[in-house]
């Protein structure tokens, strides 16, 4: 069991994550339109590269079921390509479209530009503890 110091620092930093990660939602351009389920797959694709849908249906942690929904929304709306598997003929992979790559660059410069202006605000020694800080928080947010 934690003690209590370290109890205090988990609920403090869980709620300034949450805050911090719902402002910057908040920040998403209403022009994506799409359903956060739609939005991260889209993500994960633009990041991670092509895959097969049962993969994606593992990083973003849904059942394939949901994620043959996810996907075939996210292909009615021009955004995702299916093409065969390259060695399994009965597979698809699937990716993301130049349009969708698109939406989500200009989406995440303007999230980036809102968060710079807010980190422009620090003092210097701040911005040195977030900066010191960044890698830990990926650490914590891997596993």
């Amino acid at each position: 069991m934690p003690d209590s110091q370290t109890a205090a620092l988990s609920s403090g930093l869980r709620m300034s994550v949450m805050r911090l990660a719902r402002r910057l939602r908040n920040q998403r351009s209403a022009e994506l339109g799409l359903p956060l389920a739609q939005l991260t797959a889209l993500a994960t694709l633009d990041r991670n590269g092509p895959m097969s849908p049962g993969e994606l249906a593992d990083c973003e942690h849904v059942s394939p079921p949901t994620m043959t929904r996810v996907l075939a929304a996210l292909t009615g709306a021009g955004l995702v390509e299916r093409t065969p598997h390259p060695t399994d003929r009965r597979q698809q992979v699937v990716s993301v479209t130049e349009q969708a790559h698109e939406l989500l660059e200009a989406d995440r410069r303007r999230r980036d530009a809102w968060l710079a202006t807010r980190l422009a605000a620090l003092t210097e020694d701040e911005r040195a503890v977030l900066a010191a800080a960044a890698p830990v928080l990926a650490q914590l947010a891997e596993g």
